[in-house]
């Protein structure tokens, strides 16, 4: 069966037609189409002619709409997550916790829409102002282009699509080529709702037509995850649109000095081996730098390595099953690469370091070069780099040592500790007592330098979807 696209709410199919591989043994596991051209720029249009009709929409048309994917995402969530498995090649484990994120998503997004109301201010606090009060509310800056990575096909797309729709905003989808199927089952769904047509569409293209859609000036949001060299062309490419970005990192975790009962090691031993491999290490906030305060490192070390070396590789298809392949063999063919490296450069392998096929066995490093790719650039693969710090205030330098700013991981049970890392790490989040891949889908969620601009989770990106407007009502007896 060759799935339909979603051109304007309605079901289509383009001209070439687009395999959808298994990464973990190369099958074929789905089909669908490329957009044609004709039908990218009907769908734009469609975008275009809606835009004003649906920033009008009530809310409760809206919400309705949202809650109802919600909704029938639970209804068909093993279906979901057999797909996310099938063309992204993520364990059931983490395709169904996927699965469970995209329903608190868009019910979120639901109830960000109904409380989604402005504010007011007294402008009489000044004697001039008297009698004068402000009305402020945020009203869509127009059809928003979302680009979706490969690496959660269904939550990534939640985060473009449901506060699109909860604002307001029409939406052209372009989901990653190599897992666009998770998003066009959620195309099916948006076109149970009563969404005026072309509140959405879902269009594969090749990245090399993205361009094109980036450039259309009828499509005046971008928000793209992926790659940084590519978000960073998108930026220069279109100075004049409002422009969101999530880039990556490569997401420290430092042991602090007071995690020192036996208790606290085995914790952060467990946490940090499994969030550095869910996903294969495909997930923008996957540990990979692991920073110990140096007179736990003894300790800590055989703990890291017994965690890693305890989880089970292999089909993702499996039950049990914690770590499967990467994306593709080109992926794997890089992460093997900079592993040898970074050896050649003097690193010692204490976990993993072998290959079969697609999928890399989960790997620890230690003594790595500062300046070996593994250390400074985003692995995006089960690799983790182990080493010392000689203080709690090396450890945050050496987090910031960096190219990226996304999350931090901080294990410590000192509050003044936790405060000051707030303060002084160059990232968009600290989570405090466990590892930096911990992510609430309704909270602020993005980077500082090299991870990007602007911020998802439901609110924060309904934000950057809108303007505010300001209307002074005079004359008021306030």
């Amino acid at each position: 069966m060759v799935e339909p696209i979603w051109i304007a709410g309605k079901p289509e199919h383009g001209a070439a037609e687009l395999p959808v591989l298994s990464p973990y043994d190369g099958r074929e596991v789905g089909r669908t189409t490329y957009a044609t051209p004709e039908q990218v720029d009907r769908a734009v249009q469609a975008a275009a002619d809606v835009a004003a009709t649906f920033a009008g929409t009530p809310a409760a048309t809206r919400a309705a709409a949202l809650d109802h994917v919600s909704r029938r995402i639970a209804e068909r969530a093993e279906e979901f997550a057999a797909l996310i498995t099938a063309e992204n090649g993520k364990p059931l484990v983490w395709s169904r916790g996927e699965v469970g994120r995209a329903v608190s998503t868009f019910r979120w997004a639901a109830e960000e829409a109904r409380r989604f109301s402005g504010e007011l201010q007294r402008l009489d606090t000044d004697a001039a102002a008297a009698g004068r009060m402000a009305v402020v509310r945020r009203f869509p800056k127009g059809p928003v282009l979302g680009i979706s990575p490969f690496n959660f096909p269904l939550n990534l797309v939640a985060h473009k699509v449901a506060p699109a729709i909860a604002v307001g905003a029409p939406i052209v989808l372009k989901p990653a080529p190599a897992t666009p199927l998770s998003a066009l089952l959620l195309g099916e769904i948006l076109a149970e709702t009563d969404l005026p047509a072309g509140a959405y569409s879902v269009v594969p293209v090749p990245n090399e037509d993205a361009p094109g859609l980036v450039a259309d000036p009828r499509l005046p949001v971008v928000s793209f995850t992926g790659s940084g060299p590519v978000g960073a062309s998108i930026r220069r490419a279109v100075p004049d649109k409002h422009v969101t970005l999530e880039l990556g990192g490569n997401a420290a975790a430092v042991v602090c000095a007071d995690w020192s009962s036996d208790a606290d090691l085995d914790w952060a031993a467990q946490r940090i081996a499994l969030f550095g491999n869910y996903q294969a290490g495909q997930s923008c906030i996957a540990v990979q730098r692991v920073i110990v305060a140096s007179g736990l490192l003894d300790r800590f070390t055989p703990r890291l390595v017994a965690a890693v070396e305890a989880l089970k590789t292999g089909d993702p298809g499996a039950d049990g099953v914690q770590v499967g392949p990467v994306i593709n063999a080109a992926a794997a063919d890089r992460i093997e690469q900079w592993v040898a490296e970074a050896v050649a450069g003097g690193a010692r392998v204490l976990a993993g370091g072998t290959r079969d096929g697609s999928t890399i066995a989960p790997t620890v490093l230690t003594d790595v070069p500062a300046d070996a790719k593994v250390s400074c650039e985003e692995v995006f693969g089960p690799v983790l780099v182990l080493g010392p710090a000689d203080s709690d205030g090396d450890a945050f330098e050496q987090v910031n040592d960096s190219a990226y700013g996304l999350q931090a991981g901080v294990f410590t049970h000192s509050l003044q500790t936790a405060f000051h890392a707030h303060r002084v790490l160059q990232v968009g989040g600290v989570i405090v007592g466990d590892v930096p891949s911990f992510r609430a889908d309704q909270m602020p969620y993005g980077g500082l330098k090299g991870s990007g601009v602007g911020r998802e989770g439901l609110r924060s990106a309904m934000d950057d979807y809108t303007d505010p407007k300001v209307m002074v009502l005079t004359g008021i007896d306030l």
